[in-house]
């Protein structure tokens, strides 16, 4: 799908010549420039390079995948995404803007949301208030629970009274995610959502990634080392080793050979 801006007009609906109302969409192409594009950054903590030259692209409507080993600099990358740590190097763009020097704050006002590894929900606040801290980034108008999140995650539903922490590790990974969608993302990045999840969770989590790609409202990169998790929803791809990009390139032409040989201890 190419990245576009959808234009509803609702509220000036147009009358019809025998007067009935009627709504239009108009999809206006925008090119291809990618809602964020990460330009050969470099990251240091301390006197310890972390990043070298870290080049990276997510496009609306597509899902970018991030793999590699564990220590090679995927959640480095996300950090410097989200303004969680600054770069020495290189630059971010958003929409064609540099943002290299935003605080965390003013990215997600922008549209970033991070589902991060480990999930981090808040154990002793309710499924509810879980997902009201959401509510931080948006304007007041929109500081609603979308329907949609409860479509995609219906569990969450059943449990809006429950302790966070009283969930399993799979339903908190639902939470994670929804918490995230909240906020409205144009940028919904996940961090091994996969990790320690149950089969039937995994699979509810790649059902619901791939319905907001087809959405064309948001652009999304998931860091993963499950392969064929991966592999089903990538779009775009880039695997890491020694904090480089060593493989990049469409999902289509991803080779599991190469791949694994990155992935694998």
């Amino acid at each position: 799908m190419d990245p576009a801006v959808v234009v509803s007009i609702v509220a000036a609906a147009l009358t019809k010549a025998n007067g009935a109302k009627a709504t239009y969409r108009i999809v206006i192409s925008q090119g291809s420039q990618p809602m964020l594009q990460v330009e050969n950054i470099d990251l240091h903590y301390g006197a310890a390079q972390a990043l070298k030259k870290v080049s990276l692209k997510a496009e609306t409507g597509k899902v970018t995948c991030l793999m590699g080993r564990n220590g090679v600099g995927k959640t480095s990358t996300l950090r410097a995404v989200a303004g969680q740590h600054g770069i020495s190097a290189g630059k971010i763009l958003w929409d064609g803007e540099d943002i290299s020097s935003l605080p965390a704050h003013a990215r997600a006002r922008k549209g970033i949301a991070i589902v991060p590894q480990g999930r981090e929900i808040f154990p002793l606040l309710s499924v509810k208030e879980n997902l009201e801290t959401g509510y931080a980034p948006i304007p007041r108008k929109e500081r609603f629970i979308p329907d949609t999140i409860f479509e995609l995650f219906p569990v969450l539903k059943d449990m809006l009274s429950r302790r966070g922490g009283d969930l399993s590790g799979g339903q908190q990974q639902q939470l994670a995610i929804a918490r995230a969608l909240v906020t409205r993302p144009k940028l919904l990045v996940l961090d091994e959502p996969t990790e320690g999840i149950q089969p039937s969770i995994i699979k509810d989590i790649g059902r619901a990634i791939s319905w907001l790609r087809d959405q064309g409202t948001m652009a999304i990169v998931l860091v993963e080392q499950y392969f064929e998790f991966a592999r089903d929803l990538a779009d775009d791809y880039a695997v890491m080793d020694r904090g480089e990009v060593v493989l990049s390139g469409t999902g289509a032409d991803l080779s599991e050979t190469e791949v694994r040989r990155y992935l694998t201890v």
